[in-house]
């Protein structure tokens, strides 16, 4: 599995022209899905239902959705079963191929992190379902208070190994009446290799229905003192949101045959 990995700023991004010829290559088969095992805590599972569940998400393939920056507006494009992924704009293109990552910028003038932000979103989007990916150890956390009400919760972390960043930890908190997610916290170690305990939080409150599934419309980053949460600071919204039982072909990952690999350190 892909693990995930965080970032609040968003990359500087400049003009070029992608160009996407390749050699063909055959798409990956499509796979059986099968009932997931109950492997999670009876709570998460409960947040899971309460999004749609874990069987109705595990059947779709490809999830679709743009990033409405005014000055470079995005589309990210998923294959949800290989996590092979592509983001697209009018002067740039990156992706990962299943193997490595890739970046088109043929002006040289991307200066970004590529192996950090190919994924980024996505797992942002992704929630709260991608915390049932392989790997993750729940454990219990304290309650997280918020203007006076209070939100149980689930700690996530990671094995040795797992990704990108695994010292990585995430704290869900959901709403207890609904069950419905409404904090995200998590710590960014990412090419560091070390812990910290400085705790971001991401308000998961304005959801869409998509396919029989809640996935979020909206999130918002707090600002925060200690381990206080204070006023809202910024918000990103996703749009053109599309989920498909189809795969893309594997050639719509590829590297285009101007583009150039991209290292992706693993701590």
């Amino acid at each position: 599995m892909n693990k995930l990995t965080i970032l609040l700023l968003f990359l500087g991004l400049s003009a070029c022209k992608q160009n996407p010829k390749t050699n063909k290559i055959e798409a990956p088969a499509q796979q059986q899905v099968s009932e997931p095992e109950a492997k999670y805590p009876n709570a998460l599972a409960k947040v899971f239902d309460a999004h749609g569940g874990l069987k109705q998400w595990k059947a779709q393939r490809t999830l679709s959705f743009v990033l409405p920056k005014p000055e470079l507006p995005e589309t990210h494009t998923v294959d949800l079963w290989t996590r092979m992924d592509r983001i697209d704009t009018d002067s740039f293109a990156m992706g990962f191929d299943g193997k490595q990552a890739w970046l088109l910028d043929i002006d040289e003038n991307y200066k970004g992190d590529v192996g950090f932000y190919h994924n980024l979103m996505f797992y942002f989007y992704a929630m709260p379902f991608v915390l049932a990916d392989d790997g993750i150890m729940y454990s219990e956390t304290e309650d997280l208070k918020y203007e006076g009400k209070s939100y149980p919760g689930i700690k996530i972390a990671y094995r040795s190994g797992v990704g990108a960043s695994s010292k990585d930890e995430y704290f869900i908190h959901f709403d207890a009446d609904t069950h419905k997610m409404a904090w995200l916290g998590y710590t960014v170690t990412y090419r560091s290799g070390e812990s910290s305990d400085n705790v971001r939080w991401i308000n998961y409150k304005d959801w869409q229905s998509v396919n029989g599934l809640q996935l979020p419309k909206a999130i918002t980053w707090h600002k925060i003192e200690g381990k206080n949460i204070l006023e809202p600071v910024s918000t990103v919204s996703f749009e053109e949101v599309g989920l498909s039982e189809n795969s893309k072909p594997a050639i719509f990952y590829s590297k285009p045959k101007a583009g150039q690999y991209v290292d992706i350190k693993m701590n």
